[in-house]
C-alpha cells in the first residue's frame, strides 16, 4: 500500500471517529475564526473545529494535488493536553491521531 493511501485511510479513520463520537459540526466557524496566524487556531476555534475545517481538507488537498507532505507530523501531543480527560471519544480520537502521526516519524 503507498503512504498516500496509508495517509487518506488515517485522515478517513479520523473523520469516522468525529462523526461517530458526535463530534462533528455541520456548520463551519465564521469567516473569522479561519484567519487565525496562531497554531491550531487556539484562539479562534476548538480543537476539534481545527481538525475538521483546517487539517482535515488541508491534508486532502495536498494529497489531490499531488503536493509535498509535511516530513514531520505531530498532531496527537496538541489534543492529548487539548481534550478534556472526560471528553467522550477522546481516547479513540488520540488514538487515531497517533496512527496518523506514525506515518510522519520516519523517512519514506
Amino acid at each position: 500500500m503507498s503512504r498516500e493511501l496509508e495517509i487518506r485511510e488515517r485522515l478517513e479513520a479520523i473523520e469516522l471517529a468525529l462523526n461517530e463520537e458526535g463530534l462533528w459540526q455541520s456548520c463551519a466557524p465564521n469567516a473569522e475564526a479561519f484567519a487565525s496566524v496562531e497554531p491550531f487556531c487556539v484562539d479562534t476555534m476548538m480543537p476539534v473545529q481545527w481538525l475538521q475545517w483546517v487539517f482535515l481538507p488541508r491534508m486532502h488537498a495536498l494529497l489531490d494535488a499531488n503536493a509535498s507532505l509535511p516530513v514531520k507530523l505531530a498532531v496527537a501531543p496538541y489534543y492529548e493536553v487539548a481534550l478534556e480527560g472526560a471528553m467522550p471519544g477522546r481516547a479513540r480520537l488520540l488514538h487515531v491521531l497517533n496512527q496518523l502521526d506514525q506515518l510522519f516519524e520516519h523517512d519514506s
